[in-house]
């Protein structure tokens, strides 16, 4: 408990990229670009989901969800990260890594659900049309996001209470890139056996179960998708799964890779550039993919754009 007591007046050194000066400011520059993009993206979709009527629908809806957790959860990780690229002292506050510790993970929980959720909504939408305004009506949808946001913060809170109660070996560098419970719990002087045990429990719940119930959704629409007559329609309909299973294979797979392979077999290096990519990549890639290649979309922005336009040379 002294130890434990030490290290939270001391707080960790999060060396992150420093082990590579040689990348580090590339890799500043290229984390800054992609955090102001997917801001500036994640945004724009939830602006113009809630201003346009013709987007007031439950795949809109988890969309603007979705970019509401991707925001949240890569500005919990970049602007730490880009701080302690950009100066030699690389102290982080225990208090800091705590709350960080919380709130990534919460988030990166509750966007493991909310991609299955939007499966299911997929398929609903190809498989049953005729019965999709039944299956997907406002109250289950609004029921279905809650989850999401609910069932990752409460494991979130079970998972950061086990590691913070865990004794410190007095040794406090974090060879990462943010305060990640795989990362902490190798600072225990103590056996992490049941741990590492719970945390391979939940990760099964929220990375294998959701991963299992995508690839149903999308094996069904394809079986849908291969009854349309149209070649053209089908070539449009697998160009949209195809680059939507991208984005789950990049997020599900990286996370699986970090907190469900031993901890032994991966390189320190290898942990911090998976992380990179569902902290820092994937939350760019999902509006790109899921909506701003989207012909409503597109189209939305542009009547919000014009609109404004022309609301302000009236103005003047």
């Amino acid at each position: 408990m002294e130890e434990t007591n030490n290290s939270s007046e001391k707080g960790f050194l999060l060396l992150g990229f420093s082990d590579q000066p040689q990348l580090e400011r590339f890799l500043f520059v290229i984390i800054l670009f992609f955090y102001i993009l997917s801001l500036l993206g994640n945004t724009a979709i939830i602006l113009v989901s809630r201003l346009d009527s013709r987007l007031h629908t439950p795949m809109y809806f988890f969309l603007s969800n979705l970019s509401c957790v991707d925001i949240c959860f890569t500005t919990s990780v970049a602007p730490q990260l880009l701080v302690t690229m950009n100066k030699t002292d690389k102290t982080m506050s225990y208090g800091g890594c705590v709350a960080q510790l919380y709130v990534a993970m919460g988030l990166g929980s509750s966007e493991c659900i909310l991609l299955a959720v939007m499966a299911y909504d997929r398929y609903a939408a190809v498989c049953r049309p005729l019965h999709y305004t039944v299956m997907m009506h406002p109250r289950l949808c609004v029921s279905l996001a809650s989850v999401a946001w609910l069932s990752g913060l409460i494991t979130s809170l079970v998972q950061c209470s086990l590691t913070v109660q865990l004794p410190l070996c007095g040794h406090r560098k974090l060879d990462h890139i943010f305060c990640e419970v795989p990362v902490l719990i190798k600072l225990a002087c103590v056996d992490t056996t049941f741990n590492e045990a719970e945390l391979f429990v939940a990760s099964v719940v929220f990375l294998i179960v959701p991963v299992l119930l995508i690839l149903v959704s999308y094996g069904l629409i394809t079986q849908a998708v291969l009854r349309i007559q149209s070649a053209a329609g089908r070539q449009k309909a697998f160009g949209t799964c195809s680059s939507h299973l991208v984005v789950v294979i990049i997020f599900y797979g990286t996370m699986i890779f970090m907190y469900l392979q031993p901890a032994n077999s991966r390189s320190k290096n290898q942990g911090k550039f998976v992380s990179f990519f569902y902290t820092i990549v994937t939350p760019l890639l999902n509006p790109i993919i899921y909506t701003l290649r989207n012909k409503d979309v597109k189209g939305a922005l542009r009547t919000l754009i014009l609109g404004n336009a022309i609301g302000q040379s009236h103005r003047d």
